[in-house]
C-alpha cells in the first residue's frame, strides 16, 4: 500500500494518508500574540483545513495529542477546544506540558483521523 503525503517540506510532511488513516504532524500557531485560546482556535482552523484536504473531518478524529508550553493554560485551551469538538465526537486525547519549539507557542496539536 502507498503513502499519500500532502505538503511535503524539507524536514516534515504536514499530512500522511496510508490504508484510510490520516496522520497529521504537530499543528502551531502562526499568530503567536494571541493567548492560549486563540492559538488554540488558530491551531484547530489548521486541522480543519487539513483534514479536509484528507478526505476528514474532525467527526473521525481517533487520536489527539496536546501539548502545553504551561499546563496553566489548560483551562483556556480546553474552552477552544470544547467549543470546536461536535457533541458526541469527543476522541481519546492526552494533554501535557511541554518545552515547545519557541518560547511564543502555547499550544501544540497532534491529530490521527479515519477518512470519511
Amino acid at each position: 500500500m502507498s503513502v499519500q503525503r500532502l505538503h511535503v517540506g524539507k524536514r516534515l510532511s504536514e499530512v500522511a494518508i496510508h490504508n484510510g488513516t490520516v496522520y497529521l504532524a504537530g499543528q502551531i500557531a502562526e499568530e503567536t500574540s494571541e493567548l492560549i485560546e486563540g492559538q488554540t482556535r488558530e491551531v484547530l482552523g489548521h486541522i480543519d483545513r487539513l483534514l479536509a484536504e484528507a478526505g476528514s473531518s474532525k467527526e473521525h478524529i481517533l487520536s489527539t495529542q496536546i501539548y502545553l508550553a504551561d499546563i496553566k493554560d489548560f483551562e483556556g485551551m480546553n474552552a477552544a477546544w470544547d467549543a470546536w469538538v461536535p457533541a458526541g465526537h469527543a476522541p481519546p486525547r492526552a494533554t501535557v506540558e511541554a518545552k515547545l519549539a519557541r518560547p511564543e507557542l502555547l499550544v501544540e496539536i497532534i491529530i490521527v483521523a479515519a477518512q470519511k
